[in-house]
């Protein structure tokens, strides 16, 4: 059985929260009205991602039970979706964190993840996450693990999340558009397909659109299928952009390259050192 996924590339602006939250549910419908039963938004889709300062950040930053993702948690029940968002968040003890919010079609919270690895000023920003990213069993879909953009260039993090029986990983990100020689797929998106290959399972990964004082995004999106191929994302786009792809998640709890590899059960972690 197929599942249709889709990445809601969008167009945000930061501390513009009423327009960011009007372009996710709209994206959010538009996905549902395709036939996705999976919903990703990008990193920091509350908020926006170009902070002025340390207190600009905090001053946008929601408790989880705040009003976008009580809004996102009607949006998924109104449309029967699982979806995946980032968000400028405050925790319990006051922190600002650089979040990502997994609700059910039920609209059920049910996994909160705090990117764990940092990319360049977020540090002045974000307090990091130290927790595992979650792997949750959603009903009719299947395991879904999430994590946030700069995450997904440590092998050894998304190995933890495959190894969890992660079927399909989603990754809110914003990837600056950065030079690349001509006629070139972003290294972002590459390094999320061999994510996939690696592990063999499907990933997810919804970038930015446009452009956010003066910080232009590559639009990315890119969604791959266990062998590493891109599914949804073949090329990067400039504006906002709905990617959709159909994905049989059972084809990733299959570890087997042909009839004599297996890439969980060729590894041999009793050589690889206590970072294993």
């Amino acid at each position: 059985m197929t599942t249709t996924v889709a990445c809601a590339q969008l167009a945000l602006g930061v501390g513009d929260v009423a327009a960011n939250l009007a372009a996710a549910e709209e994206a959010i419908e538009a996905a549902a009205g395709a036939g996705a039963r999976v919903v990703v938004l990008p990193e920091l889709a509350n908020s926006g991602y170009v902070f002025a300062s340390a207190a600009e950040a905090r001053a946008l930053a929601e408790p989880v039970e705040g009003p976008t993702v009580t809004a996102w948690s009607a949006a998924a029940r109104r449309h029967g979706v699982t979806l995946v968002a980032g968000l400028a968040e405050l925790d319990a003890d006051d922190r600002v964190r650089n979040s990502a919010v997994l609700i059910d079609p039920t609209g059920t919270v049910r996994a909160v993840y705090r990117k764990t690895h940092l990319f360049g000023t977020e540090k002045d920003f974000f307090v990091p996450g130290d927790e595992r990213p979650p792997v949750v069993d959603v009903e009719g879909v299947g395991r879904i693990g999430v994590m946030v953009c700069y995450d997904l260039e440590f092998p050894e993090w998304v190995r933890l999340a495959a190894l969890a029986g992660t079927e399909l990983l989603c990754a809110p990100v914003n990837w600056p558009l950065f030079p690349r020689p001509e006629g070139e797929r972003p290294a972002e998106a590459v390094r999320v397909q061999a994510d996939a290959a690696v592990n063999r399972m499907y990933v997810a990964a919804c970038d930015r659109a446009g452009e956010e004082r003066g910080v232009r995004w590559t639009g990315g999106s890119v969604i791959a299928d266990p062998d590493g191929f891109p599914l949804a994302g073949h090329a990067p786009t400039e504006g906002p952009a709905l990617l959709l792809a159909a994905c049989d998640l059972e084809q990733a709890r299959d570890k087997r390259l042909g009839e004599h590899n297996d890439v969980f059960g060729d590894r041999r972690p009793e050589l690889y050192g206590p970072n294993a």
